[in-house]
């Protein structure tokens, strides 16, 4: 490493965060005869580094195809995940604007090989149990869920959608592979009382100029302050605010 002495850095360490860098590049899930074609690490190392990195949380390996992603520690440590397009400073205007427009918590969520996580919560009615804050693993049948269902890559989601749906009857599971075609279209997602008695969400998506799914925007309360359908006027307000926030992040939405 240039205008550092030999003798001051770890060799091993900077080996095994190339690796991590490595998979971070490929921006797909890599085999680990992928990872050694790339990095020409002998084989008896880079079981290790890649065994070691598992343990810590820093991949995640796919149980059934052995392919190796990035894993959710490095949302942990101060959801630098996301803060690399300042996403969550860039965004919490809005969220604070629709928190008053709609008298109802505001959630941001990322995705984590675990499902989607809340990282960011505005709430000015501390006293109303809503059943998600931050740090919360939202299931597919929220209306978070249902947004990263839609719009992220199958393949990074596989083994949380069979979990999920594992533990749903069939006519759910159904019902929303149905509803799935519908947020595609509309962009916007609902759920009635998914978590909590009396409390409802509706979700709308962050895209960046990749038109990849940067995280999801949900509000939550009292199910007669939510939207229930894309008709109602705040439905219309949500799916304007949505295209203007991921428009901030080079996405070009498609008119009308």
């Amino acid at each position: 490493m240039e205008g550092l002495k030999k003798g001051t850095t770890i060799q091993s360490l900077q080996v095994g965060m190339g690796i991590v860098d490595l998979i971070a590049k490929q921006g797909r899930p890599l085999k680990f005869t992928d990872i050694h074609d790339l990095t020409k690490v002998t084989k008896s190392n880079l079981y290790k580094y890649l065994n070691t990195f598992t343990q810590l949380g820093i991949l995640y390996r796919y149980k059934d195809s052995g392919e190796y992603v990035l894993g959710s520690r490095l949302i942990e440590y101060g959801m630098s995940a996301v803060d690399q397009e300042n996403v969550i400073e860039r965004i919490t205007p809005y969220l604070q604007e629709i928190n008053v427009k709609c008298s109802s918590t505001v959630l941001f969520s990322s995705w984590t090989h675990n499902g989607p996580m809340v990282v960011k919560e505005i709430n000015t009615n501390r006293g109303f149990n809503i059943g998600a804050q931050k740090g919360t693993l939202l299931p597919i049948h929220s209306s978070t869920g249902k947004l990263f269902r839609a719009f992220m890559d199958e393949q990074l989601i596989r083994e949380w959608k069979e979990k999920e749906f594992k533990q749903l009857p069939p006519e759910r599971v159904s019902e929303l592979e149905e509803e799935r075609r519908f947020i595609q279209e509309r962009k916007i997602a609902f759920a009635r009382e998914p978590l909590v008695s009396s409390v409802s969400s509706v979700s709308f998506p962050v895209f960046n100029f990749k038109e990849k799914l940067l995280g999801a925007v949900t509000i939550v309360g009292f199910s007669e302050l939510i939207p229930q359908n894309e008709e109602d006027e705040v439905s219309h307000y949500l799916i304007q605010i949505s295209k203007e926030i991921s428009i901030g992040f080079g996405y070009r939405a498609i008119a009308d």
